[in-house]
Parts: C-alpha cells; structure tokens; sequence
C-alpha cells in the first residue's frame, strides 16, 4: 500500500517544482513510510510515491517505468493476479526487471493501452504518464478501495491519494460546495464525485481519467458495473459449495505477500469467517487484531475470543474508552474530509494495534453489502411487503398526511417509531431506503443550514443518489438496497474508514469480500438466499457453518457500534460548547447555530436522539477549525456544473 502524487501542466516547457513535488508527497508520507520516489520528466509532469513495502521489498520502488522511461507509473494497491499475467506477458515478449505487481501494470499498457483495468483483479488507484502520446492515465479500482482525488483547471491537473495532498500544492481554494454539505449531513460523509471543497474531485470506483495534455482535455468514462442475471436454478448444496470453494481462493489470492499477513477480528460472521479460512489454509498461527468497549454492551471480545481460541490464532485485543474521543485531531488529520462514521475511532485503535506486528491484515468488510448483512435490509423488506398490500390510493390519502402529523419519537427502538414507518410505507421503495440511510432528513436538515447555504442548494437533494443507486428494482427491494450500498455507502463511508485508518499507520488492510469476482457471485445469488425469515445472510450463514461456533454464526448482528448517544451528552459536553457552539467557530457560517442549540439540549435531555447527528456537526466544526483557519477562506461556493470543455464523458 502506498500514497501517490503528482502535477502535470499544459504548458511542455513548464518544469513541476521538485520542492513543491516533495510537498504534496510528504503530505501523505504517513501512507508509505517506507521509501519515496520522483519523477521530473519533459513535457511539463512530475509524479510522487511513497511506498510501504508488501511485495517485491528490494526491487519494488516507484516511480517505475518501462525499457525505455517513455512510460511512468505511481501505484497504490495490490494486484492480486499479476503473478499470472507476468507469466502471460513475459510469453509475449516482455522483459521484466523486478518481481512487483506495479511493473506487470506497465508491460500491461503497453499490450492493452487504457483497457489493461479489465485484466487487473485487486484494489488499485494509479497514475500513468505515457511521455510519447502526452497523455495522463487515472484509474481506480472497481469497488473503490483506493482513494483518488484530482483537481483541474485551465493551468494544472493535480492528483493524489488524499486530499491532503493537493492542497500541499499551494493557493488551492477552499470553498465550500453546499451540496457536499447537504450531503454530509445527510449521511456523515461525503459521498460519489463531489469533496467538501468546491474544486477538488474524488475519481469514482471503476473509473478512469484519460488526459491528453496537448488538448487539455480530460474524458472520464466508467469501466465496469456489476451486472448479471441471478441464478435461480441451482440447488442450496451447489450453492453452499460454490461459495466456500470461492471464498477459499479469494482469501488464497489476497494473502500474497513478502510479509506476515494477520486479521481484524470482530467476533461477527463475516470477519470470522476469513480469519477461519485463513487459519484452515496457512502454515503458521494467524496473528488476529481485535478492539471492544469499557460499554460491555456494545463489545465483541467474547465472540472474537471464541474464534481466536477454536483456530489457535496470536490474539491481541484492547478497549477503547470515551477518552478516545477527547481529541478530534487525528480523524481530522488523516480522513481529509469531515467524516462521521464514529466506528472510525475503534478503526483506528485496531489498526494502530495490528501495526506494531504486522504490516498487512485482511478485513471483514463487504459480506453485508454482497449478502444482505444489515438489519435495515430485514427491517425495510417487511415494510415493503406491507407497502405491496396497501393500495395506491390508502397510502397518498391516508398514510402519507398521518406521517406528517405523528410525534418523531426518536428514544424509541427503530421499529416503534411509526413516524419514520408510516413515511417509508407512503414512499416508493427507492425514496423510502433513501430515508432510511440519512443521519439527519428533512425538514430538520435544511433548517440546520444557514439561510446563504439553503439558497444556494436551491432544489438540491441528497437523496436522488440513493435513489439512482437504487435503480429500477422495486421488485426485488433487497437487490436495489444492496446497489444502492454499493454505489454510495460502501466506497464513501466503509470502504474510506478503514483505508484511511490503516494508512495512518502505514498498514496494509485488504478487504477479500470487496473482491469483484467474489462480488458478481454474490451478485447472482437469489435475494430470498440472502435474507429468510428476517434472518439476514441466510445463505452465508449456512456456508460457513463447517468452519464456525454456532454462536458466532447465529447471534444477533451487532456491527462496529459505538456507544455515540451516550458520549455525546457527557464526556463531549464541553468538546461540543468549545468547538461548535463558540461565537468564534467557523462552523457558524455554514449551520444555524441555534437549531444546533436546541436539538443538543433535546438530546441531553433525552427528549429526542441525535448522538449520530450531533457527532457528525462536532467532526465538521472540527475539521472546519484546521481546514478553514483563515476568516477570508469561510466562505461557500456557487455550485455549477464543469464545462464541457473541461470535463468530457
């Protein structure tokens, strides 16, 4: 794993500044501490990389060229098939002078030119520079494990694998886009194409950006969807089957390393169930990494013992405390964006854990988006088998108006609050996981948001992207929540904490169930496999019932919680009045401070609950403090559309 850089200007004879290349590299160097490298050729284009050495230790530096330097790389990621198309490459002619998965990507453009990305199976983002035809080639990875981010304008392209990164550039202008920020409250984060800052772009999952220089013209163009018909003929043993057979070899491939590959262990299914066929198919004890709470009821340690102890692993736990949370500086420094996932807290500790023995480990993450995972997906598919039995006319007439009028009741358990029923069963199934998925809807979003944001959003919302993930699929919900998911939360939220939590310190976390061959299985298997009788990843469940306790297996889900509500009303008190609510704070130019008031005293109170809400306004005030120093840089700006001069699809 690695963070990489770099500049190229439209002007040839315009040289990149090598200390302002060394800039935006030592920006991210927390990615690879390992090594770095420059590229400063002709033509108007400097590259950076910082490594954190996995494969090829001795040979593997970057930037790494081909025979004759006409063609340059910066890579972030593993490949996990490159030993095969080494061996498929060299058959053809090519001549390989280290053992790295970044020199197969090389030898692999000069075969296939921008279509290399459908051959490559793992988590890449990169940059190529091909010298000879002038052109700058971005690419990301099909499910979006890598992060990419790029600025363009009239003068320069800028890349990097963080924000952060760009804007060691210099003068890079920090407005804020308001439609970021209606999202961001929306659902902690700041999800697709858009960044917090107006100007700087995130390249989307199995994306690519083609530059070609001389024209100064960039086209963006998406690789690969995940597509295919469910298979509805096979049997529930042919299933059963298929699926531990390919989970064995998903795990096999992403194991390869020069180094010590360990596991995070949660104590629920999906971790598990790597950590068990990882166990099952090494040599030597898996080293597992595993954090829990002084709140016994939102810790995990009991059930990741279970596994730990049944496989024999080199167990490593610790707890985290509200204390963790008396200093925002480090999701700040390292998440770029303000970003509300509080479960980032525990990510990092985990990761932190796992660093100081290990510099790869394999994750859990993905088996709930592939296999119907969440208990939202239960919670929403029973209401769409009562939204199918009400007609048309009962739920415009009746429903909808009786939502409107229902007392919010947010202390109640999530399926007693008939306000939040009775709105998603007068909504299609799209609008209504929408509105599910939010952290904060409307009307008390826009109320939160200052008069000029509110203005300039016009008829903005944040909710048509769930819907468009969501698609034409309101016969089979479950497959329309899980691509919705997909799109939207997965690369934005999970996906992103843990990228940016690992990277932190310099670990390497590889996700085998965000594999895509993996997922266009997953993708095929009939949704009532998923999620039977309210029980959710059915089907994997009974996969992996060989390799696991029947307790892990079967217990209730209960994710990578944090007890949030609570810490928010008290050990935060005083964080919250310093950082948010002070006269002072720049946060008070972009939200109505005393909506912000009364729905924390609500929450203090416990008349309402807002923890989530609450947390993500802290984060954003936060980050606004080291992002927005500057009283002339609180500012919004006008959101528009690029020009088609700038941005060709």
């Amino acid at each position: 794993m690695c963070g990489i850089a770099g500049i190229v200007y439209p002007d040839r004879n315009r040289r990149v500044s090598a200390d302002r290349l060394k800039r935006m590299a030592n920006a991210i160097a927390h990615r690879g501490p390992d090594d770095e490298g420059f590229y400063l050729g002709d033509g108007g284009v400097g590259l950076a990389h910082r490594r954190l050495s996995i494969i090829d230790l001795a040979g593997g530096s970057q930037p790494m060229g081909n025979e004759t330097g006409s063609i340059q790389i910066v890579f972030n990621g593993e490949i996990y098939n490159f030993p095969e198309l080494r061996r498929q490459l060299i058959g053809r002619g090519h001549v390989f002078r280290t053992h790295s998965d970044t020199e197969t990507i090389v030898h692999l453009y000069e075969e296939r030119g921008k279509d290399l990305v459908h051959d490559l199976r793992g988590m890449f983002a990169f940059a190529l520079w091909d010298s000879r035809q002038r052109a700058l080639l971005l690419a990301r990875d099909r499910l979006g494990q890598k992060p990419l981010y790029f600025a363009f304008d009239d003068e320069k392209l800028l890349f990097g694998s963080e924000l952060k990164a760009i804007l060691a550039y210099g003068g890079i202008p920090r407005g804020i886009d308001p439609c970021a920020l209606e999202d961001y409250l929306a659902f902690g984060f700041v999800p697709g194409t858009r960044t917090i800052l107006r100007g700087i772009r995130k390249l989307l999952p199995a994306s690519m950006v083609c530059l070609d220089a001389d024209r100064w013209q960039l086209r963006e163009r998406c690789y690969w969807k995940l597509a295919g018909e469910v298979h509805r003929e096979r049997k529930l043993d042919e299933w059963q089957e298929e699926l531990r057979s390919k989970l064995s070899e998903t795990i096999a491939a992403h194991r390869i390393a020069d180094v010590p590959v360990g596991c995070f262990l949660s104590g629920g299914l999906d971790s598990s169930a790597v950590t068990a066929v990882l166990a099952r198919n090494g040599d030597e004890p898996v080293r597992t990494f595993s954090i829990g709470f002084t709140e016994k009821r939102f810790s995990e340690l009991e059930y990741a013992r279970l596994v730990a102890e049944k496989y024999q692993t080199v167990h490593t736990e610790a707890t985290v405390s509200s204390s963790a949370l008396a200093s925002l500086d480090s999701l700040t420094t390292y998440y770029d964006e303000p970003f509300a996932d509080a479960s980032a807290v525990p990510t990092m500790h985990v990761a932190s854990l796992a660093s100081k023995q290990v510099k790869v480990v394999l994750s859990g993450d993905g088996g709930d988006e592939g296999f119907g995972g969440y208990s939202r997906y239960a919670h929403d598919l029973r209401e769409a088998a009562v939204r199918r039995n009400l007609p048309a006319w009962l739920r415009s007439s009746v429903v909808k108006p009786s939502a409107g009028i229902w007392p919010k009741a947010d202390w109640l358990p999530r399926f007693l609050r008939m306000k939040t029923l009775l709105t998603n069963l007068s909504l299609e199934p799209a609008e209504a996981y929408a509105n599910t998925l939010q952290i904060c809807r409307n009307p008390v979003r826009r109320q939160l948001l200052a008069a000029e944001v509110r203005r300039q959003l016009g008829g903005y919302r944040s909710e048509d992207q769930v819907m468009e993930g969501f698609g034409s699929r309101a016969d089979d919900p479950l497959r329309g929540m899980i691509a919705a998911d997909l799109s939207l939360m997965l690369p934005g939220d999970y996906l992103t904490k843990v990228d940016r939590a690992s990277m932190a310190f310099g670990l390497e976390v590889r996700t085998p169930l965000v594999d895509h061959e993996w997922m266009e299985l997953a993708w095929s298997v009939p949704s009532e496999l998923k999620i039977r009788n309210g029980t959710t990843k059915w089907i994997l469940k009974k996969t992996c019932e060989p390799w696991l306790p029947h307790d892990i297996i079967y217990r209730g889900k209960q994710g990578f919680e944090t007890p949030i509500d609570a810490w928010v009303r008290k050990p935060l008190r005083g964080v919250f009045h310093s950082v948010v609510l002070s006269p002072s704070a720049p946060i008070g130019n972009y939200l109505d401070l005393a909506v912000v008031r009364k729905l924390y005293a609500m929450h203090c109170q416990q008349v309402a609950r807002y923890g989530n809400l609450l947390w993500a306004i802290l984060v954003l005030a936060a980050w606004m403090e080291r992002y927005l120093p500057a009283a002339s840089e609180n500012r919004l700006c006008e959101t528009e559309a690029p020009s088609s001069q700038v941005l060709m699809r």
